[in-house]
């Protein structure tokens, strides 16, 4: 389903949604989703996917140095988890209050705010 204005997909998940990772090398794990690249259609989720940077020195960070950090993740290899059940489930779309759509649990059919 995609928007009139700017042609960008809705997508499953939100910042802000807790998710499960279905696939890849963090499969099973848990984790906030703390940004969504609509674009790439990727999620950074925290404390997932962690990579190592190499940070050069600078005037601020003399001795410059390795950090690990979050990396995107692709959002078919993230899947919503229902917060009243604390299951991964599917989610839909269907029309709320005043026409808006509002995402549901396919699982137990409940609303999810957010």
């Amino acid at each position: 389903m995609e928007r009139k204005h700017n042609k960008q997909p809705k997508l499953h998940i939100k910042t802000g949604d807790t998710v499960k990772v279905i696939a890849g090398d963090d499969k099973g794990k848990t984790g906030k989703i703390l940004s969504v690249n609509r674009e790439k259609k990727r999620a950074i989720v925290e404390g997932l996917n962690m990579v190592t940077k190499h940070i050069k020195p600078t005037a601020t960070n003399p001795q410059g140095g390795i950090e690990k950090k979050e990396a995107g993740i692709h959002i078919s290899n993230l899947m919503l988890v229902d917060p009243a059940t604390g299951d991964a489930t599917r989610t839909g779309r269907k029309a709320g209050e005043n026409g808006k759509l509002t995402r549901y649990s396919k699982k137990t059919g409940e609303v999810i705010n957010g």
